[in-house]
């Protein structure tokens, strides 16, 4: 009887893991796509190959990497900086075609780098430059960015700008439902109200809004080679894309570190190294089919701690199967008419669980009036340039425009500039014990 239960939550915790996976990529390369002008079939081809990748680097990563549930997917980061990269195409005088040639030039060196840093053993380096408080900046900031997302995510704005307001409020109900079920329910309940709220969200909104198109993956080619643009050597892109891949590196210290600490597992120097070879293979990989640069997510810490399901079966099941939808266009095609803002509702309340990561990463620090700045500075100049529009800055230098508004990459930038300069623990800093 127990074992048939263990093989139950298997089961339907692989199938969570299949829609928390497909919920957190299906928007990453249609908004792509669509940002850079391609064709409806190529978009399908992202879709389809993103879904391919991403389920291969999952089950990778569970297997030989740093062996954690920790979904491997496009960074978030990245993918802010793409679109900001194509928006400031017209004013950098380039097309979209030498905008994408000169991201893929930047992942390429990116990934090179990457797989560099590992052979000639410079993670310890790399660990030095991510001390701990930044890795804390970074979990704050990943937090506050995800959360803008999936909130602008859940409302549905009409073509005419205006809101939609019954499927608005549609996606605030499917949120409130799966927090309740997460706060009151039963253990079990609450370990698969992600699951729940996604199926239940997704079969409520076919019944409620029939006529609402969802995204098609219909009959498309995979593996196509630089869609976005063949690399070139324009520098300015080349830099900020290089630039960027390289702080995506953090996300890899604060995944395997915050997931140690959940399941009381110490991370091997091992683990870091084939976690970080991987992601080096899967930049040149995502630099050649035009996707968005992957890393391990940090924000899957809020889906464990709100699933309390922490075996790595289920989640390499789930990589397998997100895989398996990319490769059978019927069953990628059917789950692509998951509603977004349903998507959407039920991620922005898994995240909640993140700001709660980035408070226990505090957990040995004590703050007064100066050492405030130490987390302060960084967290809120990153929040702050978040919010506002990036034509503010359209006096500055256009190469270093899509830079300076990407309020998480000059927050997590002036982190390690701060840690850098000062010596916060023997001059400033008041570190509790935490034994």
């Amino acid at each position: 009887m127990r074992k048939q239960s263990s093989s139950l939550t298997t089961v339907f915790a692989s199938v969570q893991w299949l829609f928390f996976i497909f919920a957190n990529i299906v928007v990453v390369p249609v908004s792509i796509g669509f940002a850079f002008e391609l064709s409806s079939a190529d978009i399908a081809s992202l879709l389809r190959t993103s879904l391919i990748v991403t389920g291969i680097a999952c089950m990778l990563q569970g297997l030989w990497g740093h062996r954690f549930p920790l979904m491997e997917g496009p960074s978030g980061v990245i993918w802010g900086m793409l679109l900001n990269l194509s928006l400031s195409a017209p004013v950098l005088g380039l097309s979209l075609t030498e905008v994408g040639g000169g991201i893929a030039t930047g992942m390429l060196l990116a990934g090179a780098v990457t797989i560099l840093l590992v052979v000639c053993n410079l993670i310890p380096f790399i660990q030095k430059v991510f001390s701990p408080m930044v890795l804390s900046v970074y979990l704050f900031l990943l937090t506050f960015q995800l959360v803008f997302v999936f909130f602008k995510g859940m409302l549905k704005v009409n073509s005419d700008g205006s809101l939609n307001l019954p499927i608005t409020l549609f996606s605030f109900s499917i949120a409130i439902l799966v927090a309740l079920l997460k706060i009151k329910g039963s253990k079990m309940v609450g370990n698969f109200s992600i699951l729940i709220g996604m199926i239940a969200g997704w079969i409520l909104y076919r019944f409620l809004f029939p006529l609402e198109q969802q995204i098609s993956s219909g009959s498309a080619h995979l593996f196509t080679l630089f869609p976005l643009g063949k690399p070139n050597l324009e520098i300015g892109i080349i830099a900020i894309t290089f630039l960027g891949c390289l702080i995506n590196l953090i996300n890899t210290i604060t995944s395997i570190k915050a997931a140690s600490n959940l399941l009381k597992k110490e991370a091997k120097m091992s683990q870091f190294r084939n976690s970080y070879l991987l992601t080096g293979l899967y930049t040149f990989a995502a630099s050649l089919f035009g996707l968005v640069s992957y890393a391990p997510f940090a924000s899957s810490i809020g889906f464990l701690e709100s699933t309390q399901i922490f075996r790595r079966k289920p989640f390499i099941v789930g990589g397998a199967l997100i895989s398996l939808l990319g490769i059978l266009p019927y069953f990628s095609l059917l789950l692509a008419t998951l509603p977004i803002t349903v998507g959407n509702a039920v991620l922005f309340v898994a995240y909640l669980q993140l700001f709660g990561t980035s408070l226990k990463s505090l957990g040995g620090y004590s703050f007064n009036s100066i050492t405030i700045h130490r987390i302060a500075a960084p967290i809120l100049i990153g929040v702050c340039l978040m919010t506002v529009g990036t034509e503010l800055f359209s006096n500055f230098p256009p190469v270093i425009q899509p830079l300076i508004s990407n309020g998480f990459i000059m927050g997590v930038l002036i982190s390690i500039f701060l840690e850098s300069i000062i010596n916060w623990d023997t001059t400033v800093l008041e570190k509790k014990s935490v034994e």
